[in-house]
């Protein structure tokens, strides 16, 4: 886009900023536009008699740049007309003048003032900072809107006696489809999702159930049911919103997070709201799993999934999917991470987080390794062709390496499988300690020596970090998500990132993140030097089907 010259109003929608110029000339200062787009912006120059409320309003603009240095008069008078279109929208508007007309501006509708380009850029980013807090407020003022309908639905469910089921759903990667190809296919694109949910809403609960889109890429499902019905629309709202959309068309794949939460005796539309919506928030914070389920008030979860791990694995309720690790130089997939799964006949799936404490409490953390195991390694022999090469990461606890004779115990398992002992690679937890180092490091090294590769896991979370990867024999250091995710904050969290990055590399370790959801993210890490990333930006945990597909479309 040339600088200095009068765009269309498309162009607002990719821009965000108008810049409105009262001096001479048939175009504004060049040192003006210059400024505004050192800031990362690009300015869509309008004329004056073109800044009506409406036109600003009915555009995609968030951010007006009135230019008054040299018309004082015909700025105030501007920044009227301009003002109601400004709030209207929750947008803000920047007056460049002289410091003495920084009240009149003020009076005039102004939000920000600004004196001299110098101090263009702090002006730009408070109005932008303004703008975010000003979606936000309307954001959760039409939640508050949308979540009042449903909760009220829910309360006349309640009050008639009738068990309620809620879903809280969250998707991830609209920002880049709205990139790719514009907001009005994002817009369309959530018109389809919304028409799948309520699809899916309507096989589970007939016309018992009532939806509603949130702000942004948020819905929310109630419907009247039990357990059943809460198992069905988990399950039908997974299959629905794993499908690609088409955007503009081509196929897009988002990625979805599910809370649900099942009323008990005394909730009412807020508790029951409420839960489910910790339940989403516990998903997100996840190892990748898809869906979240709410515990009981006053109930252990621990407590009573333990008792039923015991009866779960001979059920075969326990399965695993795999979730995709991507080279970042080419955007391929060159390995999958097994996760276990629950599939709980009540609460529905559970991630490995609660399946292991559960595990603890029972004391079947040994047992229900092992079977993690052989049923990852039974899968990954009948891969198809399509994944011929692809690498499979294993979770090791501590309890596991701990174990006398596991190495050749271990070995013998993937021999018997029939996979490849090159293609594997075993991830060691930093969260789960490890007591004996010398005799870790010595199991490892001989996994290592069969064949094997070794990850250490959630580098970052614990306390023994440098003690691992001074003692034990790696190839891959795999950062926790929480330092991942910290990575599009302040300049010291990327400081911290660089130095894990740069000290895996001088200890001549491949580094994996996990956790990546935004493109942002992606971008920073590649541009430290980070080799692999795993994450929902690609894909969260998927079954073999789905995995498949991913590979045979590349």
């Amino acid at each position: 886009m040339k600088q200095g010259t009068i765009h269309s109003r498309e162009d607002v929608v990719a821009t965000g900023i108008v810049l409105i110029s009262f001096r001479p000339g048939p175009v504004p200062d060049s040192a003006l536009v210059d400024a505004v787009v050192q800031t990362g912006r690009q300015p869509v120059v309008v004329q004056p008699e073109d800044a009506s409320a409406n036109r600003f309003a009915a555009g995609a603009a968030r951010i007006a740049l009135i230019d008054a240095r040299d018309a004082p008069d015909i700025m105030l008078a501007a920044a009227e007309r301009l003002a109601p279109g400004v709030e209207a929208v929750g947008g803000a508007l920047l007056v460049l003048s002289a410091p003495a007309l920084a009240m009149r501006a003020s009076d005039a509708g102004a939000t920000h003032h600004c004196s001299d380009i110098a101090a263009l850029s702090a002006g730009l980013a408070l109005a932008a900072r303004h703008v975010e807090r000003m979606a936000g407020d309307r954001r959760g003022a039409r939640d508050a809107e949308m979540a009042g309908g449903v909760g009220g639905w829910i309360e006349r469910a309640i009050g008639h006696g009738r068990p309620c089921v809620v879903v809280m759903v969250s998707l991830s990667r609209l920002d880049l489809v709205n990139a790719a190809h514009g907001r009005p296919a994002g817009t369309m694109l959530l018109r389809a999702i919304d028409s799948r949910i309520r699809a899916a809403a309507a096989e589970v609960f007939g016309e018992a159930t009532i939806t509603a889109r949130l702000s942004g890429s948020n819905f929310v499902v109630a419907g009247m049911g039990g357990a059943g019905e809460a198992a069905a629309i988990a399950a039908a709202l997974e299959g629905a919103l794993a499908r690609p959309v088409l955007a503009a068309g081509s196929p897009v794949l988002l990625g979805t997070r599910l809370g649900l939460a099942r009323s008990e005796m005394g909730d009412d539309a807020a508790a029951l709201l409420r839960r489910a919506s910790e339940a989403l928030a516990e998903a997100k914070a996840s190892d990748g799993a898809v869906l979240r389920v709410a515990h009981p008030q006053g109930v252990a979860p621990l407590d009573v999934l333990g008792v039923d791990l015991h009866h779960a694995i001979e059920r075969g309720e326990i399965d695993v999917l795999f979730q995709p690790q991507v080279e970042i130089a080419t955007g391929r997939i060159v390995g999958v991470e097994a996760l276990a799964r629950w599939y709980h006949p009540t609460l529905g799936p559970l991630g490995a987080e609660p399946l292991f404490a559960a595990a603890e409490r029972a004391d079947l953390g040994i047992a229900l390794s092992d079977h993690i195991q052989r049923i990852s390694l039974a899968r990954a022999t009948r891969w198809p062709q399509a994944l011929d090469g692809v690498r499979l990461s294993i979770n090791l606890t501590a309890a596991d390496i701990a174990r006398a004779g596991f190495a050749e115990m271990f070995l013998k398992r993937v021999d018997a499988s029939g996979f490849p002992r090159g293609r594997l690679t075993v991830e060691i937890t930093e969260t789960g300690m490890i007591e004996n180092l010398d005799a870790a490091a010595a199991l490892l090294a001989h996994l290592r020596g069969a064949g094997c590769r070794v990850a250490i896991d959630d580098f970052g979370t614990g306390y023994s970090s440098l003690a691992y990867l001074k003692a034990l024999p790696l190839d891959y250091l795999k950062i926790d998500r929480a330092i991942t995710q910290d990575i599009e904050g302040s300049p010291r969290d990327r400081v911290v990132v660089r130095g894990v990055i740069a000290m895996a590399q001088s200890l001549g370790l491949a580094v994996i993140a996990e956790g990546v959801e935004t493109s942002a993210q992606l971008a920073l890490l590649a541009a430290e030097g980070c080799n692999y990333y795993q994450g929902f930006l690609r894909a969260g945990a998927l079954g073999e089907a789905q995995l498949v597909a991913i590979m045979e479309s590349e």
